[in-house]
């Protein structure tokens, strides 16, 4: 068996097992060049290299995952896999329940009691033979868009330590980043897997809402794939997507053919593309975001695209509805705990929900109706396009130990302006790394900067269409970080 695969786009590159795609995985094993057992043991090897600097982990199942990569090898020897992902190492974010195994949402207030059963992201991916390494992290219950958690270690972006790797599918984005295997399933109800997935430089795809079924479903909240490549996206959406009876919310199961997203070009002359670079709320855009979005736009346009440069449809005002709604929701479900399980939360979080004490009525029925307010702008602003063009963040990722990019408890949403809307009108939107610029306090480091391509509702196939389009279009790709060495 070979521990290496030559590359079909760099043939005289070396790549480790733990950095192979989940097709050359797939096409390897089936040629017989490497066994799931090595590819497992190599991936745990890398990521005990890489866990004490960027704690993307929790939960690590090294001994689990070697027995079922064994089996996965004799599946494989014999010429009968059992599902479409069989020996491919996978990862699931803390809050996506898994049989047997405590969900503790990131937090230390949550008890440490064993899910009953696994949530349906875990049960598709499994059925397809999909080999759990571990659980990823996030903060206390996915409130922040940083690592910073009472209950994990503080996770870290692999492309520079000193900086937050977003969140709150924090440990996701960096373990993808970091090569912990090609496939990771995070969630997102305001930005949560695009932002870190724009941070650390990986593709990461919001479903349109109840594409991939999930429980407990939620308005806004998706689950979906986080990886280095489209490809491996639209692959892994070709299991997340299988129905689940338990999704009050799921949409009814469509024939879609993922393929196309790695197997068909897709036309770009003609389309219609909005460019918004003014989210007309929060941080001010980084003139670097603008570039490379601007630069985005232009190579579309070079293949025929037409761009038309959009006005900004979200407000100050909707963003402090949803944050205010959430603020609510959040006091309510602190208050239903112990004294001492509420004193654990974090601190920043407890100021911001306790925040809401104030709100009358009347104000909690206008924080909740801005939801609406923003689907019916989302909707109304993606009229006449096929695809929406935007920054992911406005803003480079802030120092690991920060909160959120404001760094102040009651400015907490101020970089999700771009992103949200998607949530709350449904449409799927994918964060695709658009170029790279010096990190703000290690200037020999490069962060990567996120592209949005946001598509019409149910289009989940035409967004990861036209992302791949763009990962065709773009300048070649830094390489991806390696471990600090020992």
């Amino acid at each position: 068996m070979l521990s290496c695969h030559h590359t079909p786009n760099a043939p005289d590159t070396m790549t480790p097992l733990f950095a192979l795609s989940a097709h050359e995985l797939l096409a390897g094993y089936q040629r017989r060049d490497f066994s799931p057992v090595e590819v497992i043991q190599a991936t745990i090897d890398h990521m005990a290299r890489w866990e004490p600097h960027i704690a993307a982990l929790w939960l690590p199942r090294p001994e689990a995952a070697l027995a079922e990569a064994r089996a996965a090898e004799a599946r494989w020897l014999h010429g009968q896999p059992g599902g479409a992902l069989d020996g491919v190492p996978i990862t699931l974010k803390d809050n996506i329940a898994t049989q047997g195994d405590p969900t503790p949402l990131g937090t230390r207030a949550v008890p440490l009691a064993p899910a009953a059963q696994d949530a349906p992201p875990a049960a598709r991916v499994r059925e397809a033979g999909a080999i759990l390494i571990g659980k990823t992290t996030m903060p206390d219950y996915g409130m922040l868009s940083s690592g910073l958690s009472s209950f994990h270690p503080l996770s870290r972006n692999p492309w520079d330590t000193a900086r937050t790797p977003g969140g709150s599918s924090a440990g996701a984005g960096a373990a993808a980043a970091a090569g912990y295997g090609p496939l990771h399933v995070g969630t997102d109800i305001g930005g949560s897997i695009r932002l870190p997935a724009a941070w650390c430089g990986i593709v990461g795809l919001k479903p349109s809402l109840g594409r991939v079924p999930i429980d407990p479903p939620y308005m806004g909240r998706a689950a979906g794939p986080m990886t280095r490549t489209v490809a491996d996206a639209a692959l892994l959406m070709h299991t997340l997507a299988r129905p689940d009876p338990r999704d009050s919310m799921a949409l009814p199961p469509q024939p879609i053919d993922w393929a196309a997203a790695w197997q068909q070009d897709k036309p770009l002359k003609g389309l219609r593309l909005g460019l918004l670079l003014d989210a007309g709320c929060g941080l001010p855009l980084e003139p670097a975001i603008r570039a490379a979005v601007e630069q985005a736009a232009s190579l579309f346009e070079a293949q025929g695209a037409v761009i038309t440069p959009l006005r900004p449809f979200m407000t100050q005002e909707l963003l402090a509805g949803l944050d205010h709604f959430w603020r609510m929701r959040s006091m309510l479900d602190l208050d239903a705990l112990t004294p001492e399980a509420r004193a654990s939360v974090l601190p920043c979080i407890r100021q911001w929900a306790d925040s809401a004490r104030a709100m009358s009525g009347p104000d909690v029925f206008r924080a909740y109706s801005a939801t609406h307010a923003v689907r019916v702008a989302t909707q109304q602003a993606m009229q006449g396009l096929d695809y929406l063009l935007s920054p992911v963040s406005p803003n480079l990722p802030a120092p690991a130990e920060w909160a959120s990019p404001a760094n102040d408890p009651l400015r907490g949403l101020e970089h999700i302006g771009f992103t949200v809307p998607f949530n709350m009108g449904e449409q799927p939107a994918i964060s695709v790394n658009a170029g790279y610029t010096p990190s703000p306090d290690a200037p020999g480091r490069l962060l990567p900067i996120g592209l949005q391509i946001a598509g019409q509702r149910f289009d989940d196939l035409g967004v990861l269409q036209m992302a791949r389009a763009f990962e065709q279009l773009r300048g070649p790709q830094q390489a991806w970080p390696e471990p600090p060495a020992a």
